[in-house]
C-alpha cells in the first residue's frame, strides 16, 4: 500500500502506543510521541485518512483510534522495526535449551513454558509428523534360540529395534522364513494399511506362526504411531485473564477452551512455507482465534519431524519482540536437535 512517510510514522506510532496501553490513541498522544512539528489537527486528518483506508478503526465510545487487522498486517510487513534480544533474554532461553530434555514431550512442554513466561501470553508447542510413513524393511536377528532382535526401518530412514524373548525355542530357518514373509507382505504400508493386512494374514496363518507375525507387526505399528503422533502442550493460559481484552470471562472462555490440553492438535496453526508465520485476526481459520493474533515458528527435530512453538494473544501484541524471541528459540532448538550446538549469547534480531 502506497503511504506517505508521515502516514507511515503516524500509523506505526498508533500501533506501538496501543500495544503498550490497550487504550484508543488520540492525536495529542501521537504528536507527543513523534516529536514532530505537526499540529493535532493535521494528525487528526491523517488518522481519518488511515481510517478510510481500513488501517485504523474508531471505537464508538472513544475519540481515539485503534489498529485494524489490516493495519497490523501492514505494520508487520513494512513498519515493524527489528527487536534485538537482550543478553538476559538469550541466556534465559539457552538455559532452557541446555536442559537437553531427552524426551520430545519434555522439550515441547519446557519450550512452551519458557515462551509463555517471556511473552506473558499463552503459548502452545507441538510436534508435527511428516504425514504418511511406511515400513521399508524388517530385519530379524537371532540372539539365542529363544530370543531375537526386531529391526524396523521406515521410508524416512528411521530405525528402531527391540529385543524379544520367547517361551520356546526358534530355529534360524524359522526366523528367516518369518523375515521373508514380513518383507514381502508388510513393507510399503502406512499405519492405516498395516492393521487390515495383519487381519488378512490371520486368515491364513494360525497358532505360533501368527503369534510371531503379530508380535513383530505390533512393534512396527508402535514405530509408525510414534512418528505420526502430534501432542499439544499449552502453557500460560491464565495470562489471558491479565489482559484488558479478556477480563470479560464470556470473551475469554472460547479461547481458553481452544487452548486446553484436550483440543485436537490438527486445529493448531503450523507454518506452511516459511519457518515463521504471523496470523492476524480474521486470517486465523479457527473461530476461537478470529479476534486474536497467532505467531508461530517451527524448528527441525530430525527424523523427518519438526517442532512448532506459538504464541496466542490480542492483535495489539508486540510483534517485533515476540517474533525475535520465537525465532531465537526455534533456531536454538534446531541446533540442539541437529548438531548439539546453541546460538551464542548476546542477542539476535529477527522479524
Amino acid at each position: 500500500m502506497d503511504l506517505t512517510e508521515r502516514k507511515r510514522r503516524i500509523l506505526r506510532a498508533i500501533i506501538e502506543s496501543y500495544i503498550q496501553s490497550a487504550e484508543p490513541v488520540g492525536s495529542k498522544a501521537i504528536a507527543a510521541a513523534l516529536e514532530m512539528e505537526i499540529s493535532s489537527a493535521t494528525i487528526r486528518n491523517e488518522m481519518a485518512d488511515l481510517e478510510s483506508m481500513g488501517l485504523l478503526e474508531k471505537p464508538h465510545t472513544s475519540a481515539g483510534r485503534i489498529p485494524s487487522p489490516k493495519g497490523y498486517r501492514l505494520y508487520v510487513n513494512e513498519l515493524m522495526e527489528e527487536h534485538k534480544l537482550s543478553l538476559q533474554e538469550t541466556q534465559r532461553i539457552n538455559q532452557a535449551l541446555h536442559l537437553k530434555m531427552a524426551e520430545l514431550d519434555r522439550v515441547l512442554s519446557e519450550a512452551g513454558r519458557v515462551v509463555s513466561q517471556l511473552t506473558n501470553y499463552p503459548a502452545f508447542a507441538l510436534s508435527s509428523g511428516i504425514g504418511r510413513v511406511t515400513i521399508r524393511r524388517f530385519d530379524l536377528l537371532m540372539v539365542e534360540r529363544n530370543s531375537f532382535i526386531i529391526v524396523v526401518m521406515t521410508d524416512t530412514n528411521v530405525v528402531r529395534n527391540r529385543l524379544v524373548r520367547l517361551p520356546s525355542d526358534l530355529s534360524e530357518a524359522q526366523l528367516q522364513m518369518l523375515n521373508t514373509l514380513l518383507n514381502t507382505t508388510f513393507t510399503g504400508l502406512s499405519l492405516e494399511e498395516i492393521t487390515p493386512e495383519l487381519m488378512r494374514v490371520a486368515q491364513h496363518a494360525a497358532g505360533e506362526a501368527y503369534g510371531l507375525i503379530s508380535l513383530v507387526v505390533s512393534f512396527a505399528i508402535e514405530v509408525l504411531e510414534a512418528l505420526e503422533q502430534r501432542t499439544v502442550h499449552t502453557s500460560g493460559i491464565a495470562h489471558l485473564l491479565e489482559l484488558p481484552e479478556y477480563q470479560n470471562l464470556d470473551r475469554a472462555q472460547p479461547l481458553m477452551s481452544y487452548l486446553s490440553d484436550e483440543n485436537d492438535p490438527a486445529q493448531f496453526p503450523i507454518p506452511k512455507d516459511a519457518p515463521m508465520d504471523i496470523l492476524i485476526g480474521p486470517e486465523n481459520l479457527h473461530a476461537a482465534l478470529k479476534d486474536t493474533s497467532v505467531v508461530v515458528a517451527s524448528y527441525d527435530i530430525g527424523e523427518g519431524m519438526r517442532g512448532v512453538i506459538g504464541v496466542v494473544g490480542p492483535t495489539r501484541m508486540d510483534y517485533a519482540k515476540i517474533t525475535a524471541r520465537l525465532s531465537y528459540l526455534a533456531e536454538g532448538l534446531s541446533r540442539l536437535f541437529g548438531r548439539g550446538a546453541l546460538p551464542e549469547d548476546g542477542g539476535e534480531s529477527s522479524r
